[in-house]
């Protein structure tokens, strides 16, 4: 009795310890598999940066394209699962994997030359669809194609899959955390690219073994729950059912693209900042797919109706940096979990798992469709971010339930806010606006139970502040990939303003101080005054040369300030990325400067590392005021930039940089770079030399200046306003291969 006792325990010890290894062997593999699919999500990416001008809308719509292919994936997951046996589904998918294998290193694909000068979305989706379609298609499709594959095997955990996509969530999150502050600052994007490689080739390996493993330990056809075979719903609950899905998936994922557009807009285009959203956004799903949430709905509830009062007032947009990003993530964070929260409750059997996935994935591409390519035409400013929020506040669990909102208790409400916004809006002073945009935030608070008055509320704080804001205003602002530019009158009602989201591109005098219009030639305010460093800088070399300036490149156009700083005799040549700029600032109606101080300068449209380069030498002056918002694109500062700077300029030529910025200390980056290509380097911080003066409309600015000998930046490199900056040539260059966000952020900290 004791042999047989005996050898019964080691069999279950041998079961238990080959039931272990057959779960490490999926979770293992899900995991790797979600590394590599969201590791060359920002590799990829930042690949494509310098060819569209490193602007945010490229993450944007990088986004849309990464989503549409993992619904792609999913739904070929999901035909593998349902309609073929694993004997004939997995050696596809592995014949698949090794297309996919054949198709790398990951690398900018041949024969796309320069993008158009409009349609540059769909140009960007075809670009990644040929460099790297193939082999982010056979990643997408392993999580729920793996998950399948187990829930059909005799682990006791078959039943309910689910928790297999925390695994798949938390490789995803380590690649995202793992490459702006490991991979980017140590790796070049070639040698990630190589890396990134090795991994997907041991990953088919993973897969074939899970194969192989699934295939021996095969459940029976039939499954069972509490003794009785799985119910499947009516054709009319399961299309409630995806709808509903698909909707809980929807606003999250336009929540996630809204979100990091407005980060990497204010900030820099850059991998650090667009995988914190999304980071976020994969956390949710490892903390809410779990039978027991934390927190719970109800305190996540009470949160997301603070946080969404808070976001839709009018004076959230002049919040400090800090404040707004903690408010807006914190608030985005809220609003996810709330939704995968409901998702994870209304999770199917296991028999549908790859339809429930499908439908996920389906919400995720409409709603970063909606966000992405959608919302850039119909508004002419953010409204999907509003719209989203609100949206988000009836993805509550207690939306539908009966005691939510009564309709006559909702007719009065929605009549009190009409009859607010009527008064507000035609009869109260500006200053009685706030407080009946903080009525209305109180009264959110005070709902925060009832979800439907709650969105209601919501609706009309959004329209209040809409209001305020001009958004709503006809022709206040223009939208293009390239962002959002608002045209306003200053508060006195002298200036014409030009601004895109917290930068100010330029700004031109209409009125005189008596309040009659100004007719005389415009005089170039804000950062490009005659006596800042931009004006400075143009005038000290223009001395230099004798008075005269053979031929200037200017990268980057704006409202068209810097061409009342040219002479009629001179050659100056803007280039532009973004085509809406270029009409803002040909139209006499907006801005005079380019009419009434150079009229023949030409303006070239496109990206302008590509058209400098079709540009010819021998350049007196090249000036780099590339601003987007309020960061600078950073593939205009690496060596390769500079490389090309210097090959344009004539011998005794002079390259200046305006680098005005809250976030990122730039200068010793660019003089590293510029040390390579034999050019000193020169700052003036007008932070420390210039007061703002509100009545002249001046504000002070940071610009380098850069020449093969000082001399060639004439009494510039001799004033006491400018310093020169030794090159640190212990520190790594940028390049197109490299660059480091981080390194910038920490010499701000210590300035």
């Amino acid at each position: 009795m004791t042999i047989v006792a005996d050898g019964a325990r080691h069999a279950n010890v041998g079961r238990s310890s080959g039931t272990a290894a057959f779960l490490a062997l999926f979770v293992a593999t899900i995991f790797l598999s979600a590394l590599l699919l969201f590791g060359v999500q920002p590799m990829f990416t930042k690949m494509v940066l310098p060819v569209l001008g490193g602007s945010p809308s490229v993450w944007s719509v990088a986004m849309v394209f990464f989503q549409a292919l993992l619904l792609a994936g999913y739904a070929y997951a999901h035909a593998l699962a349902r309609y073929l046996p694993l004997r004939i589904a997995a050696p596809l998918h592995l014949a698949v994997m090794g297309c996919a294998l054949a198709a790398l290193p990951i690398q900018l694909a041949a024969g796309w030359g320069k993008p158009p000068a409009d349609g540059e979305a769909v140009w960007l989706l075809g670009l990644f669809l040929a460099s790297v379609g193939l082999p982010f298609f056979a990643l997408s499709a392993n999580g729920p194609l793996l998950q399948a594959w187990f829930s059909r095997s005799n682990h006791p955990h078959a039943r309910d899959p689910y928790f297999l996509y925390g695994a798949s969530n938390i490789g995803s999150f380590a690649a995202l955390i793992a490459y702006p502050l490991a991979i980017e600052p140590l790796l070049t994007l070639h040698d990630q690219s190589r890396a990134w490689m090795l991994g997907f080739a041991f990953l088919a390996g993973m897969i074939a073994i899970c194969a192989a493993a699934a295939a021996r330990n095969a459940a029976p056809a039939t499954r069972t729950i509490a003794g009785a075979t799985v119910a499947l719903p009516s054709a009319r609950q399961a299309w409630r059912q995806r709808l509903g899905w698909i909707a809980l998936s929807f606003v999250p994922s336009g929540l996630l693209v809204s979100v990091t557009a407005h980060i990497s807009t204010d900030v820099a285009a850059a991998p650090l900042l667009w995988v914190a959203p999304l980071a976020l956004f994969l956390l949710t799903f490892v903390l809410a797919f779990r039978e027991r949430m934390v927190p719970s709905q109800t305190v996540l509830a009470c949160l997301q109706v603070v946080g969404s009062a808070l976001a839709l007032l009018p004076i959230s947009a002049a919040l400090p940096l800090a404040i707004g990003l903690a408010l807006h993530l914190g608030l985005f964070f809220v609003n996810v979990m709330i939704c995968h929260g409901m998702l994870y409750r209304r999770r199917p059997d296991a028999e549908r798992l790859t339809e429930f996935y499908l439908c996920l994935s389906l919400g995720g591409v409409l709603g970063g469709i909606f966000c992405g390519l959608v919302a850039p035409h119909i508004f002419s400013t953010v409204l999907e971010y509003p719209i989203l929020l609100m949206a988000a506040l009836l993805c509550r669990p207690d939306v539908f339930a009966p005691d939510s909102a009564s309709r006559r208790s909702l007719a009065v409400l929605a009549g009190l806010i009409v009859l607010g916004l009527l008064l507000g809006l035609t009869i109260l002073p500006g200053s009685w606006l706030i407080a009946l945009a903080l009525c209305m935030m109180g009264a959110m608070i005070a709902f925060w139970r009832k979800p439907r008055n709650v969105a209601l509320l919501a609706l009309g704080l959004a329209l209040l502040t809409a209001f305020v804001s001009g958004s709503l205003t006809s022709g206040g602002s223009i939208r293009s990939f390239f962002g959002v530019h608002k045209l306003g009158i200053s508060a006195d009602g002298r200036f014409r303003t030009l601004s895109h989201g917290t930068t100010l591109h330029g700004a031109m005098r209409i009125a005189n101080d008596d309040g009659t219009p100004f007719t005389g030639r415009p005089e170039p305010v804000t950062y490009y005054t005659k006596e800042g460093g931009m004006g400075v800088a143009i005038e000290a070399v223009r001395s230099r040369r004798g008075g005269h300036l053979d031929s200037v490149a200017v990268v980057g156009l704006g409202a068209g300030s810097l061409a009342c700083h040219a002479k009629a005799t001179e050659d100056w040549t803007f280039l532009e990325i973004d085509p809406e700029v270029v009409r803002i600032a040909r139209n006499p109606e907006l801005f005079r400067f380019l009419g009434a101080c150079a009229p023949d300068a030409r303006i070239v449209l496109g990206d302008a590392r590509l058209t400098l380069t079709d540009e010819p030498g021998g350049k007196s002056l090249i000036v780099v005021d590339a601003f987007s918002s309020d960061s600078i694109p950073s593939h205009l500062m690496t060596r390769e930039a500079l490389a090309l700077y210097a090959a344009k300029l004539a011998p005794d030529g002079a390259l200046v940089v305006h680098i005005s910025n809250r976030h990122l200390e730039l200068r010793h980056i660019l003089a590293r770079a510029a040390a390579e290509q034999g050019l000193v380097t020169f700052v003036r911080d007008g932070r420390r030399l210039d007061a703002v003066d509100e009545q002249r409309f001046h504000q002070p600015s940071i610009v380098v200046a850069m020449a093969r000998n000082e001399k060639d930046l004439g009494a510039l490199a001799a004033g006491s306003d400018w310093t020169r900056i030794a090159p640190d040539m212990s520190r790594r260059p940028w390049s197109d291969d490299f660059s480091n966000i981080v390194e910038a952020m920490i010499d701000r900290a210590r300035r």
